[in-house]
């Protein structure tokens, strides 16, 4: 978030990324702005339309030189602090990477009057609501006074903003829902609440009492690779994103994945995991989340978990349900429909992000991650992670799926759409090899549905169209929905 200080009556407002200088004049009721950034003269006076300007009286002709620009423009030294607000919000649309999600929380904006974006912590959710809705107003939670605030008088919080606000981390203070729920239905109809959690399980159960049937729920998670493809922030190789991961800072700020997981995973167990659980022994929690990347990619087993943790089955279960809340991880379920034979009906494990799994299994660079023991199960949580990816951000409930049988047979991915059965294999060989159409061959015969279409995804760069199924490469994942 942009930083702003304001020394005195005299002084100046700046930020470095944006370029936007504001001088404030040395008479107390005037303040000259100057833009040096890269919007057009036509956006900047636009921007200002809506303010009151007085003339500005020449002084000397020292003086006018050094405001020659034609964009300036003199706004009063009261209306100083409102313009704050508005262009920190407009700062946010700077260079930022478009997310896909955009369109959809804007239309559900527009139709209901309260919109709640969860995700993961750093996942982006403050950028997006701000760049989406610029003109509104913004409270985070955070703020420990603003907190106070909201949980000790509730009503004069809401109150205070008159057409609605962006509600940041929501929540800590869980009292609102009930205090957005009479503002909605008896205050004030047009007001709109655009509300952000980083803890999924708080959310949901606040919402399903207090605002059942009044908010639109979206999911935000890192980037995808389809945002990333079309912006200078493209990597070259899959193994560069399985190792860098996806989350937004890693790519703003450009900072080394050695340098902010660790930090990341640190502030996580420390700070939401107390919050969600009081766990007596952070470092034995933090050992069961190393354990958990180790097996990504393979069916969930409770008892070897906890064994090797030296914690109980139940504590092993109640742990795995925090780190889904949080969107650590998730757990991909089996598809058994309509089949008579015995299926294995254990979910597997998967991480939404790759990065996070190098970090914690120490893996320092990409050079070590092509011979891990673990690549097949990193590019498989990469490539279901992107699918999820897809269907969140149209604002879909993912339904992703896998089938293996008793004797080994397996399909990596079913992803069920309104038309269709989707059969996704993954391999991270860049080189297709004939036997890796071996499953699809017996799902064929196990399973004849005319609308059943069936993906080969590999690490490799060229698409083909096979006769028992279409071969994709990893950096158009997406067209298996088109």
């Amino acid at each position: 978030m942009p930083l702003f200080v304001i020394a005195g009556v005299t002084g100046r407002f700046c930020t470095a990324k944006s370029k936007v200088l504001f001088y404030c004049s040395k008479k107390a009721d005037k303040t000259e702005p100057i833009f040096q950034q890269k919007y057009s003269r036509r956006k900047s006076e636009s921007w200002l339309s809506g303010l009151k300007r007085t003339p500005r009286k020449r002084e000397s002709p020292k003086d006018d030189r050094r405001f020659e620009s034609p964009t300036l423009r003199q706004v009063r030294i009261g209306q100083f602090v409102n313009c704050i607000d508005k262009l920190s919000n407009l700062f946010y649309s700077i260079d930022m990477i478009k997310r896909a999600i955009s369109e959809k929380l804007k239309y559900l904006a527009s139709k209901f009057p309260v919109v709640s974006i969860v995700g993961p912590r750093q996942s982006g959710k403050t950028t997006l609501v701000k760049s989406v809705f610029p003109e509104m107003h913004y409270a985070s939670l955070e703020d420990l006074d603003l907190r106070e605030f909201a949980i000790k008088d509730p009503r004069g919080f809401l109150a205070t903003y008159k057409k609605g606000v962006i509600i940041d981390e929501i929540q800590r203070a869980p009292q609102l829902f009930s205090y957005i729920q009479t503002a909605v239905d008896k205050i004030n109809k047009n007001k709109l609440f655009i509300l952000t959690g980083s803890q999924n399980f708080l959310v949901q159960e606040n919402i399903s009492q207090s605002l059942a049937g009044r908010t639109a729920i979206l999911k935000l998670l890192p980037f995808s690779v389809s945002e990333l493809k079309n912006t200078s922030h493209k990597l070259r190789a899959v193994e560069d994103y399985l190792f860098k991961g996806f989350y937004p800072r890693l790519y703003d700020k450009k900072i080394s994945p050695m340098d902010w997981y660790p930090n990341y995973i640190q502030a996580y167990i420390e700070r939401d995991v107390r919050m969600i659980k009081n766990i007596s022994n952070l470092n034995v929690f933090q050992k069961f989340v190393k354990l958990c990347a180790g097996r990504a990619g393979q069916i969930l087993n409770l008892s070897s978990l906890g064994n090797d943790c030296g914690v109980t089955h139940n504590t092993a279960k109640a742990w795995i349900s925090i780190l889904e809340a949080s969107y650590i991880i998730f757990l991909l379920k089996p598809y058994y429909k309509n089949f008579n034979k015995r299926l294995v009906k254990m979910p597997k494990l998967y991480f939404y992000d790759t990065g996070l799994i190098c970090s914690l299994l120490d893996i320092h660079n990409k050079r070590q991650l092509e011979t891990h023991y673990l690549k097949g199960g990193l590019f498989e949580s990469f490539v279901i992670s992107e699918i999820m990816k897809y269907q969140l951000n149209k604002g879909l409930e993912p339904r992703c799926y896998y089938w293996r049988d008793k004797t080994g047979k397996e399909i990596d991915c079913i992803a069920e759409t309104s038309d269709s059965l989707l059969q996704i294999e993954i391999k991270s060989s860049k080189t297709i090899a004939g036997d890796f159409f071996d499953n699809f061959k017996y799902w064929t015969k196990l399973v004849r549905q005319e609308r059943r279409k069936s993906y080969l995804i590999y690490s490799g760069d060229e698409n083909q169209k096979r006769s028992l199924a279409e071969v994709i490469g990893w950096r158009d994942i997406d067209s298996i929905f088109n």
